[in-house]
């Protein structure tokens, strides 16, 4: 199978996900190898030429930072750093956002920017490629400085520290580098800075966030079709003229799409008897409409960051300048992912509406959609797991970027707490999928006592996959083991 090149092109999300998913290696093209070769050459050239003070190439880090470092003790310096800056605390990052980490790492220094050396990077590119993943942990960043804790624990195994998941099995870094023949990466001046210093922690999240924000958005149009038929709802708020008078983009959007998914119906196209639906029906195409406005915003935002240099200070070969400056600043994914979470959170609480709607006993279905409700009392309690998980989501959506805590001794006096904003916001995706299935669960019953009629072709195809793996319940039954199988079921993607 063909190698993925990295060689400083312009890398779309969709495209960093269809890597992620393949089994494809890395590797380095000849442009970026060149680039990153030029910068560490001139680095060392100026360190030998010159005895000026430049932050965390020769000095002290944070409000170290006028405390000068002998030439000899330069790459002391950097692994110190990293072993020192290995605070990560509570539980580990998936092992799938710990290779995005690695991806996202690799992709960063490439541009030439960095001043690290080219093993440095090929060591990387080598943990990449033969699934090595660090052991990192969730907490110990700011989201400015970079993500220096979790960054460092990403760092430790090319020095031959810390712990990595290999072939399923969590081993010291040591044995993986002895397993294979590798010495540990010798750092020198400037690359710890390099390693730690950048973003690759709150964008591994954010990439992440954004794909299963799309997924979950689809989905939620199709599972809130099926929904709109069992409850027997009219296509009206979905017609084209009123959504495109919106002037909205996510809105029509949204409403197209629902034209589509109920081409065909003979439910939603029988003679009503009811004038209105409830907001959370009515309203589908405004409330989802701004959330998918909101994931194409944060998209954007993402997208440029994975394609950034974000570590400090960047080093200019052609200008012959070095800046410190702060890239490293998390504030544009820290606002999107708060952004982000605002707009999930969104869905998930519409998404319980409509499940309360369905077990509400009205529109000709059963209280609790069991046919013998009292002596059984049905879908009652998975709409009480869904609100429960709705709220939690609204206590998760309070936003991270809005604090700051005052470190390094006031030197690093203002931090975005992108970190925080991004593991909050993977559990609301985990809680968002949660909800899903519970709603695909209530649809698809409610759905049932619409027989003999008919849904949509699409519809009833998702309809007759999901019958697949969770079954209708005619009377009370052990719920939990239904619920895991239809979360498994909108995870896998329907």
């Amino acid at each position: 199978m063909s190698s993925y090149k990295i060689n400083n092109q312009w890398i779309e999300l969709k495209e960093l996900e269809d890597l992620l998913l393949s089994s494809k290696t890395i590797e380095l093209g000849a442009e970026a190898r060149a680039a990153i070769a030029k910068c560490r050459q001139y680095l060392d050239d100026k360190m030998a030429n010159h005895d000026q003070l430049i932050y965390g190439i020769n000095t002290g880090f944070g409000s170290l930072c006028n405390t000068a470092i002998s030439f000899e003790d330069l790459g002391l310096l950097q692994y110190n750093l990293v072993v020192s800056h290995a605070c990560g605390t509570g539980e580990e990052v998936p092992a799938e956002l710990v290779k995005r980490m690695l991806l996202l790492k690799i992709i960063g220094l490439s541009h030439g920017n960095s001043g690290v050396q080219v093993a440095t990077v090929e060591r990387l590119i080598f943990f990449y490629n033969n699934e090595i993943l660090p052991v990192v942990y969730q907490q110990g960043s700011l989201g400015a400085s970079g993500d220096l804790a979790p960054l460092a624990h990403l760092s430790l195994p090319l020095i031959g520290e810390g712990e990595v998941y290999f072939k399923g099995e969590k081993v010291t870094s040591k044995s993986v580098l002895s397993h294979f023949s590798l010495e540990p990466i010798q750092l020198q001046s400037k690359e710890g800075l390099a390693l730690l210093n950048g973003t690759q922690f709150m964008s591994a999240y954010a990439s992440y966030a954004v794909a299963n924000s799309l997924q979950l958005w689809q989905q939620w149009n199709q599972i809130a079709a099926l929904s709109l038929e069992g409850y027997d709802g009219r296509i009206n708020p979905f017609q084209a003229n009123v959504n495109e008078i919106r002037n909205q983009k996510g809105q029509i959007e949204t409403a197209t799409i629902f034209r589509d998914l109920l081409a065909g119906s003979e439910v939603v196209t029988q003679e009503k008897a009811h004038v209105q639906d409830p907001y959370s029906f009515r309203c589908i195409p405004q409330v989802h409409g701004a959330s998918k406005d909101a994931i194409d915003y944060v998209s954007q935002i993402v997208e440029r960051e994975i394609n950034a240099v974000t570590d400090n200070p960047t080093v200019f070969p052609d200008e012959d300048d070095v800046v410190s400056a702060g890239n490293f600043h998390g504030q544009p994914l820290a606002i999107s992912m708060d952004f982000l979470a605002i707009a999930l959170a969104e869905m998930g609480s519409i998404s319980e509406r409509r499940v309360y709607k369905l077990i509400s006993g009205t529109r000709n279905l059963p209280a609790f959609l069991v046919a013998n409700p009292g002596l059984n009392s049905g879908f009652m309690i998975p709409q009480y797991t869904a609100a429960s998980i709705v709220s939690q989501n609204k206590q998760l959506c309070t936003p991270a970027s809005i604090d700051s805590i005052d470190s390094s001794n006031g030197q690093e006096d203002h931090v975005s707490m992108g970190a925080n904003a991004a593991t909050k916001l993977y559990r609301i995706i985990q809680n968002c999928y949660t909800i899903q299935g519970i709603e695909l669960l209530n649809a698809a019953q409610a759905f049932e006592f619409r027989r003999p009629l008919k849904t949509s072709e699409r519809l009833e195809k998702m309809y007759s996959n999901y019958r697949k793996v969770v079954t209708f319940v005619k009377n009370d039954t052990f719920l939990q083991p239904l619920i895991a199988e239809s979360v498994k079921f909108v995870k896998e993607k329907i």
